[in-house]
């Protein structure tokens, strides 16, 4: 069995720039959720993970982009080696956060791939921002690039269970699988925005009785 090359090894020095930019987007994140908790208002977050992509798919990837497969061909090629799943609590909450985090001076987006209002067929739904920012180490800057994915809890749920039953099982593709996914997405999709009425509603009683 081929022996797995460790994160050090493969991104070398670029390792601590991936990692940099990660803590400064949580740190943001943490600001955005204290100030809405400050503020006496609703936490939009629920949890937030960050990854960086294991040398095993970047190898993949830059192969798949017929580049050499080393850390110095992704700057430039591939803008996804750091990233971070925003769960928000409501589609509104996605949103609200995002634009945000995107209103930021310094923080440029280069894309955005709205799956929540345009699902792809499986039913993935998702807000995903590809953002570049700077991050400073020592006396020296960089502009480093990386993924958000924004998410609701119901989202995620759906998202987790669809790629262990698709992947963690090597189930091959199937019409009546790919079928019953998507007819749980669009079920998931519909009780998020019975809750989100829900929600309304309860505030709306409230402001009436205050």
């Amino acid at each position: 069995m081929e022996e797995e090359i460790s994160e050090l090894e493969f991104y070398g020095d670029s390792l601590l720039l991936y990692d940099s930019v990660l803590i400064e987007l949580s740190s943001r994140i943490n600001i955005i959720r204290k100030s809405s908790v400050l503020h006496n208002e609703r936490d939009p977050i629920e949890n937030v993970k960050t990854r960086i992509k294991s040398p095993k798919s970047m190898i993949n990837k830059l192969k798949m982009k017929g580049l050499e497969p080393k850390a110095e061909n992704i700057e430039g090629n591939i803008t996804d080696a750091a990233g971070m799943r925003v769960i928000c609590t409501y589609i509104d909450d996605v949103y609200k956060v995002s634009s945000i985090l995107a209103a930021q001076k310094d923080i440029n987006v280069l894309e955005v791939k709205d799956y929540i209002k345009n699902p792809k067929p499986s039913g993935y739904r998702s807000y995903h921002m590809i953002v570049e920012l700077p991050i400073y180490i020592g006396d020296t800057n960089k502009t480093v690039c990386a993924e958000i994915q924004f998410r609701t809890l119901s989202m995620d749920f759906w998202a987790s269970l669809e790629h262990q039953i698709r992947y963690k099982h090597d189930i091959p593709s199937h019409k009546m699988i790919e079928a019953e996914l998507r007819r749980c997405a669009d079920e998931v999709a519909s009780v998020e925005m019975n809750f989100l009425t829900i929600r309304d509603m309860i505030n709306s009683l409230k402001e009436n009785q205050s």
